[in-house]
């Protein structure tokens, strides 16, 4: 994601094809112990058809799960941008919910289908499409870079659209589900005939399959226990810490932890939970490189865009851009690379439809069974097509009708070249774990907004941000899941109908979310307030710099824009020709981008998760690693919902009854001789 979300963020997870293959337990013949392949474990259990894979039960505990997700990913998206990877929260309490349904019908005598790890993966599916449009919708980046608050920001004469409901529910119902037609013909050719990875896919996978061994399901139960209880300090520390924010800069979130100088510059710990337990999940270079990009940006009194402000807005988007350019730049030579060498040895690949007894040969039991399954339920090309093609059509009358900027030819011509892209993406996400959406994006708000010019230009490349987001983004996530259905052997069919229910979910939770948040807090989008949403100026002003030139920057800003754009690209090669060994020590470009326009004080939380996190390590590695992940997900998610009430609160009307101040010696004094004078 923007910032370091869950599309631009690598994720070393550990895990691969061939490390899950050897994943089993230990079993004896004739005295002779072997290790047994995950599929040889559930053997004798009965794989349900397609349609038994969709229960009401999954859907429903999709849903509640959809609400909680969407408020974590929305409080990330208009805080930093930063948002990590939630796979493991979504799997485990899935999980969690089910079983628990299950064990008590089960004791009631009422239980009619036992829980499948099919069922599982479904439910996993169905979250992530539905808490993913909360990222891909725009509300902290593009969607929200098109309204009046960011356009008085920016200073630009580029028109505005401020946010409603019904236009933005109507506007991704338009564009989220084109991505999904857009890559299903090609599922046989990425997951069996290339055998991409998709370590993220993979990982999730093995998380699932791990759930429903006895062994994976007494861990579970107490990383669940884990989760609640951190579920439950978070929540509880949101709630205590609202009573004393009665006014701007008040409580805990405004603690001058380092000194009120450093305060004044933003470095201070505030307390916040969910960036502690984001710190925890997220790889210490991230954090570090946050942290790195707050001490090297400086903090500026914030005027219009050909101000002050305007060197820190545009030298973060020159490194953003630089780090784009390079990844975009890497992965899609990576991506052609492997394909010029797939087609061109595309004979010795194993493919699924060809029997012969040289290729099953190769091929390991589990492989073996999953391919069997995996083509034994089809999805139709000609429906695929017939999908893409109603949609498009669709869309290109209804969007110029929301956006009279966006032509309908603008909207043609994305939609002709979207299919490509999306596969490029797909691909490059199978090869590296690294979905560049958003650089997509970014890519349609300069080519849009020049073709558009001074006369709509701003709004339309925003909107083609969008467009194109939409499209890459659930492209890639799609073709993840049927990498993860294809390991626990779920069908490619409820994959896709899971993966289109959570997307329409998506389509009506996500706006409503927003919109709470949106009617709840007056300050939302400004700077130095609690949702400050940085990335809505950050995508305008590309826009901008897209329609208008060089000439949109303040003076003298585009020295500055070369050299950090520079920076960024030198930083890249070097991390790159490093090596993983120390390229790892090598900081990233877009993680330090953040800071300049927002301030360093989330770092110092994520510093703190990471630091928890080492520490915990170096004491007890096996148990860090088992149960890092459901505290930092329960730290996240308990401050995540704190803001359901929090904002409820905040739309009655009620206020917080105390206001706690930090103030210098000097002002101390001041009040106190004022209160001396007064009795």
């Amino acid at each position: 994601m923007d910032g370091l979300g869950r599309d631009e963020d690598k994720v070393d997870n550990g895990f691969n094809h061939e490390e899950e293959e050897h994943g089993g337990r230990k079993s004896s013949n004739n005295g002779a112990e072997y290790e047994m392949s995950v599929e040889q474990i559930f053997e004798n259990r009965e794989v349900p058809p397609w349609k038994k894979q969709l229960t009401m039960r999954a859907f429903a505990v999709s849903f509640v799960l959809s609400i909680l997700f969407t408020f974590i990913v929305m409080k990330l998206n208009l805080t930093t941008g930063i948002i990590p990877s939630l796979n493991v929260s979504a799997g485990l309490l899935g999980f969690f919910f089910v079983k628990t349904w299950t064990k008590l019908l089960s004791k009631s005598g009422l239980l009619r289908q036992p829980f499948t790890r099919q069922e599982n993966t479904v439910i996993q599916t169905c979250v992530v499409a539905s808490s993913g449009i909360a990222f891909s919708g725009g509300f902290g980046s593009y969607l929200f870079g098109m309204s009046e608050r960011v356009a008085k920001q920016s200073g630009d004469n580029g028109g505005f659209k401020n946010p409603s409901l019904g236009w933005i529910i109507g506007f991704l119902f338009v564009v989220s589900f084109l991505g999904l037609f857009s890559v299903v013909p090609l599922r046989k050719i990425m997951i069996i005939d290339f055998k991409l990875t998709y370590p993220s896919g993979t990982a999730t996978a093995h998380l699932i399959n791990s759930f429903h061994t006895p062994q994976g399901a007494k861990l579970a139960r107490k990383q669940v226990k884990t989760l609640g209880k951190f579920f439950s300090f978070s929540f509880l520390w949101g709630f205590f810490q609202w009573f004393y924010t009665a006014g701007d800069r008040c409580g805990f979130i405004s603690f001058p932890t380092f000194g009120l100088k450093a305060y004044e510059n933003m470095f201070f710990f505030d307390f916040s939970a969910t960036y502690v337990g984001v710190g925890m999940i997220c790889p210490y270079i991230i954090n570090i490189s946050v942290l790195l990009g707050g001490i090297l940006s400086w903090d500026l009194p914030k005027k219009n865009m050909h101000g002050l402000q305007g060197y820190q807005v545009f030298i973060a988007i020159a490194l953003i851009l630089g780090d784009g350019l390079y990844n975009f730049v890497k992965v899609f030579t990576r991506t052609l690379t492997g394909l010029f060498y797939q087609f061109r040895g595309q004979q010795s690949l194993p493919v699924a439809n060809q029997h012969s007894s040289d290729t099953s040969d190769k091929l390991s039991y589990d492989d073996q069974r999953r391919i069997q399954l995996f083509l034994k339920d089809q999805i139709p090309t000609w429906f695929s097509v017939a999908g893409y093609v109603t949609i498009a059509t669709i869309s290109t009358i209804v969007l110029p009708f929301i956006f009279p900027e966006l032509k309908w030819y603008y909207v043609l011509v994305i939609y002709i070249f979207a299919p490509a892209l999306a596969f490029c993406n797909a691909y490059g996400t199978g090869l590296t774990d690294w979905s560049l959406a958003s650089t997509y994006g970014k890519l349609a708000i300069f080519t849009i907004g020049a073709w558009a010019g001074p006369n709509g230009g701003v709004l339309a490349g925003l909107i083609a941000c969008g467009v194109m987001m939409n499209i890459v983004a659930t492209a890639s996530d799609l073709m993840q899941d049927f990498k993860t259905g294809y390991l626990t052997l779920a069908s490619p069919r409820s994959m896709f109908v899971s993966q289109v229910i959570g997307t329409a979910m998506g389509c009506i939770v996500s706006p409503c979310v927003f919109w709470l948040f949106y009617n709840a807090f007056d300050d939302l989008g400004l700077p130095g307030s609690q949702y400050a949403a940085p990335f809505g100026i950050v995508y305008r002003n590309m826009s901008v710099l897209g329609v208008q030139g060089f000439s949109a920057l303040p003076k003298d800003c585009l020295l500055l824009c070369y050299v950090f754009f520079g920076a960024a690209i030198l930083i890249n090669s070097i991390k790159d020709m490093l090596g993983k060994k120390w390229g790892s020590y090598i900081p990233l470009p877009m993680a330090m981008a953040i800071p300049f326009y927002l301030g360093p004080y989330f770092a110092i939380d994520m510093c703190v998760g990471s630091l928890i996190l080492f520490v915990w390590e170096k004491l007890n590695k096996e148990k860090a690693a088992a149960f890092a992940p459901a505290v930092a997900s329960g730290l996240i998610c308990g401050d995540g919902i704190w803001t359901l009430p929090s904002s409820i609160l905040a739309l009655a009307g009620v206020q917080p009854p105390i206001c706690m101040k930090f103030l210098s010696r000097a002002t101390n004094a001041r009040v106190d001789n004022f209160l001396n004078s007064k009795s």
